[in-house]
């Protein structure tokens, strides 16, 4: 065995740990990335579900004298107010019938918001979306015993 020639071998102590380190680096950042975005649409489904349904709570207990569609709007934007989406939003109304508040009568309400994604700049917008859309609907009814004029 001594005329055999000796090969050294590279001394690769640390090298696992800096591999470990950049392969965890470049999966976990697009996880990071995919997380932050599904949690900024879920919110933005929260705010648009609460906001139809409280804009439909408001517009069918209007008393007398009340403007319905303003007291719609602004219980949907203080739903949209809670998740920072208030001036992203809209709130349209479908009523069932004349006059929509009477008894039995019902009114859908629809929210929609553009939930913008995080961390895309704005000179990417030709190329990708810069939000998601985002929408609920919810039918009220007015109180079949709510004494109307």
């Amino acid at each position: 065995m001594t005329g055999l020639p000796t090969r050294r071998r590279r001394d690769e102590n640390g090298s696992a740990v800096v591999e470990f380190v950049m392969l965890g680096v470049v999966l976990l950042l697009p996880l990071v990335y995919l997380v932050l975005m599904l949690g900024r649409v879920q919110a933005g489904a929260y705010a648009v579900s609460q906001a139809s349904r409280e804009a439909g709570r408001a517009y069918v207990t209007t008393d007398a004298g009340q403007d319905a569609n303003g007291r719609a709007r602004g219980a949907a934007r203080i739903s949209l107010l809670g998740q920072h989406l208030e001036d992203k939003g809209r709130l349209t109304h479908a009523r069932g019938g004349t006059p929509c508040l009477r008894a039995d009568g019902r009114v859908e309400t629809t929210a929609t918001v553009q939930v913008p994604l995080p961390f895309v700049p704005a000179f990417l917008g030709d190329v990708l979306p810069l939000s998601v859309p985002v929408s609920a609907s919810h039918v009220s009814t007015v109180d079949r015993f709510r004494v109307l004029p």
